[in-house]
């Protein structure tokens, strides 16, 4: 009889689900994770924003959004373990987010990138982001890290 493959489920993350996102974040950005305090604060200021996909086993990956503000909210980060790509966890996870943000009022969403991502920028587009103009952003996030800022209009 063959393997099934549990379930994939997206919901929002847990005060179990910390110290897996610690891991699951460095393994993601390892050139620039976010400090376990930071992630700890996105979890206690945001926690009905922040999305977690469970293979029954482990996290496999998340996404972050801001509520709406003036109608307007952002992606501020969404990965997706190197083990478990090409599966749609990242597509599933940002429709999931677009949805809560949507029937919270949001009329547009924005995120930044980096300009080199081809894989993320081809999923963005896919969803209905555009490119902002004068892209990308250089040192956006600092000496080095340019982004390319995309916005979708819900």
């Amino acid at each position: 009889m063959p393997a099934t493959r549990p379930s994939l489920r997206v919901r929002t993350a847990l005060e179990q689900d910390m110290s897996e996102l610690v891991l699951l974040d460095g393994e993601v950005f390892p050139d620039l994770p976010y400090p376990h305090f930071v992630l700890r604060q996105f979890l206690d200021a945001l926690p009905d924003h922040l999305f977690v996909v469970h293979d029954g086993d482990r996290l496999c990956g998340y996404v972050l959004a801001t509520p709406p503000s003036e109608g307007q909210s952002w992606i501020l980060t969404l990965g997706v373990a190197p083990g478990t790509r090409r599966r749609g966890l990242a597509r599933q996870l940002m429709k999931e987010a677009m949805a809560k943000l949507r029937a919270e009022g949001a009329r547009t969403v924005r995120l930044g990138v980096k300009p080199e991502n081809d894989p993320a920028i081809a999923l963005y587009e896919s969803l209905g982001f555009v490119r902002s103009p004068g892209e990308p952003r250089r040192h956006y996030y600092g000496p080095g890290e340019d982004r390319l800022l995309m916005t979708l209009a819900l």
